[in-house]
């Protein structure tokens, strides 16, 4: 079971990255959802390189709470650091994932933050 949903998700990150391109003016903001803990970057797809990163598992993380009230902290973590970075424009590419619970809560806290998409 767990091979198909993750074939699964592959498949649907395969059709999403086939539209959606960061470049340098616009860069792509991804998430990646483990049952851990949940991680975004920045990336420039022109220049092949990550502008910044968050994690909900990095050192200077001081969220509590559940998994999606982290999500929102590290939302806004991301969003801080792209402006710091000199960006505020992004893509957001949900990697496959369904717009839902921690990504969208992910989402909602980079808005916060000041980041538009």
């Amino acid at each position: 079971m767990a091979g198909k949903k993750i074939s699964r998700r592959e498949r649907i990150k395969r059709g999403i990255r086939k539209r959606l391109s960061g470049s340098t003016e616009r860069p792509r903001l991804s998430v990646f959802r483990s049952n851990k803990g949940i991680y975004a970057q920045v990336i420039d797809d022109v220049n092949g390189r990550t502008i910044v990163s968050a994690s909900s598992l990095s050192k200077d993380f001081d969220g509590t709470g559940n998994k999606i009230e982290q999500s929102k902290v590290v939302g806004k973590m991301i969003a801080e650091r792209a402006i710091a970075a000199g960006v505020n424009d992004v893509v957001f590419d949900r990697n496959g994932y369904l717009y839902h619970g921690r990504v969208k809560s992910l989402a909602d806290g980079a808005r916060e933050g000041g980041l538009k998409f």
